[in-house]
């Protein structure tokens, strides 16, 4: 089977947390956003009725849908945890302003102390994962590639037919458009785009259709 991608749709914001897993039983969790009890189980449940070992914990940004469960799956699995170091700003200001969004019972995480960087390549077990530094929807946002594979864990750069939104602080439209036209556009058309929100896509497909041309 090889590589497995699974995905959960978690809180309010409908976020797409990700576990990547192989026939090793090595698994990856990408941008925990389970916040309630039932969503915690949801993806413990997984994890352990699979068998799966949690080797790390990878962000690709850090507004507050994409970390709202980071401080139960960073203390359940006690694994690294990796984030660029742009963002740290944004994780820690996501607690001065959770209850605004109702999450009254959000828990900070301390920063994760795994920095990554633009152009780096992680081995994490039998996974080899390029990461490109991709900001204009956060300052610290990254994408994740998957080359022998042909996915891309994409957070909120790209959405089938849509792109991140710009007007939260750190964003910039033009710097977004940079990050897709001269990142995401350059990867084979054939990739996989697994997105933040909403449905996978595919690189050949946005490069056609999505309306991030029209700005």
């Amino acid at each position: 089977m090889g590589v497995q991608v699974s995905v959960f749709q978690f809180n309010a914001f409908q976020e797409n947390t990700y576990v990547v897993s192989n026939d090793e039983g090595e698994a990856l969790i990408f941008d925990p956003g389970c916040y309630s009890k039932e969503e915690e189980n949801e993806l413990s449940d997984f994890i352990a009725e699979n068998e799966l070992s949690v080797l790390a914990v990878l962000y690709t940004h850090a507004h507050i849908d994409h970390v709202l469960g980071a401080a139960f799956v960073q203390k359940r699995y006690n694994t690294p945890a990796y984030l660029h170091h742009l963002d740290h700003v944004t994780w820690n200001s996501v607690a001065s302003y959770a209850h605004v969004y109702g999450f009254e019972g959000y828990q900070l995480e301390v920063v994760p102390t795994q920095l990554l960087k633009d152009e780096q390549v992680l081995e994490l077990g039998s996974f080899k994962i390029h990461v490109r530094h991709t900001p204009g929807h956060a300052p610290g946002h990254v994408v994740f590639y998957f080359k022998s594979d042909q996915f891309i864990i994409n957070g909120d750069v790209l959405f089938k037919g849509s792109f991140g939104r710009v007007d939260l602080p750190g964003g910039d439209l033009e710097i977004l458009k940079s990050s897709i036209f001269n990142i995401l556009f350059q990867y084979p058309e054939e990739t996989i785009v697994y997105c933040g929100h909403g449905p996978e896509t595919t690189i050949g497909q946005e490069k056609k259709t999505n309306y991030i041309h029209q700005f």
